[in-house]
């Protein structure tokens, strides 16, 4: 008589052989995984994950990019919870929020679980919270520097472009750009939505007569200021900067449409920690210094070198 208990017998013994074979192998593999606060189809974390995802390929490591769907740290202290509970080789995080994230971050380290800050948190915080390291820019000092080589060029009226207020990095870099420039510098609220921001520029620019300068702290900010500028006629008239590439900033750069973009080589912050924890994991070689990866000037001498890295999402 046919028994389907005699068939299922060898045939649940196969899965659950294959299954921890699957396990064993897998349990060799080095497993990373990133919990940003952004979208991997931001121009500026595209180019994050894609140093991971290089890495992670060139050197055969299992590596995980997460983000909330918007700028939500509550949601973001949840992920890291979520993934320190899973155990991984190596957490890779950003700290735009202080308050918000130090706890999950805190208690990851203190389950064991080597961290990696990257762009924003900075140097000190990192080291507080028991990370291994920072990578990244300081992004007060880098405004500091662009705020300083505007003044040389004796401008005194300018405008910070913040399409994400409340974020601690993006703020540093208008406070460090005021303090360079010598001069209260006004942040004008932005939005990631591009439309948005184009229509916000322009009411700003309309209200505000004698703007000499725009720093944009984004590509998400940038690009919508070159499209407002361009609509009220404004290119080339009244100077611009941002922090931050994208090929649309590269060629307004190369055009001398924007002054500068300042380079933060993000591309590293997502390939460098995979490789480091993969060292760690597979031959004890720990990473002892943080890594800083900016500030770079790109500017219209320089802009046409790197355009087709950028389009190409390296840089």
């Amino acid at each position: 008589m046919f028994s389907f208990s005699k068939l299922m017998k060898p045939l649940l013994g196969l899965a659950a052989g294959l299954a921890l074979l699957s396990s064993t192998a897998s349990a060799d593999d080095t497993r990373v995984v990133f919990v940003t606060h952004g979208q991997s189809g931001d121009p500026y974390w595209s180019v994050v994950k894609n140093g991971m995802d290089d890495a992670a390929k060139t050197l055969g490591v299992k590596a995980e990019y997460l983000a909330p769907e918007t700028f939500d740290m509550a949601k973001m202290a949840q992920m890291i919870d979520a993934v320190a509970a899973s155990k991984p080789d190596g957490l890779v995080v950003s700290i735009p929020d202080a308050a918000a994230l130090s706890g999950p971050v805190k208690n990851a380290v203190a389950a064991g679980i080597p961290v990696v800050v990257v762009d924003s948190g900075g140097s000190k915080l990192t080291h507080e919270l028991g990370a291994l390291l920072f990578m990244g820019q300081d992004e007060f000092e880098a405004g500091v520097m662009a705020g300083a080589r505007i003044k040389a060029l004796g401008i005194t009226k300018a405008v910070c472009v913040n399409h994400e207020v409340g974020n601690s990095s993006l703020d540093d870099r208008c406070a460090g750009f005021a303090k360079g420039l010598g001069v209260d510098v006004p942040v004008m609220n932005g939005v990631i939505d591009p439309t948005e921001m184009k229509n916000r520029v322009i009411a700003y620019m309309n209200a505000n007569a004698g703007i000499e300068f725009v720093l944009a702290v984004g590509a998400s900010g940038a690009e919508p200021m070159l499209a407002a500028l361009d609509e009220l006629g404004l290119a080339g008239k009244v100077k611009t900067g941002t922090f931050d590439l994208s090929p649309t900033i590269l060629q307004a750069t190369a055009d001398g449409k924007m002054e500068w973009g300042i380079d933060a080589q993000q591309y590293a912050m997502g390939y460098v920690p995979v490789m480091m924890f993969d060292l760690w994991k597979k031959y004890k070689i720990a990473p002892i210094a943080d890594y800083p990866t900016g500030p770079g000037f790109v500017t219209k001498d320089t802009a046409p070198s790197v355009i087709d890295l950028a389009k190409l999402g390296k840089r």
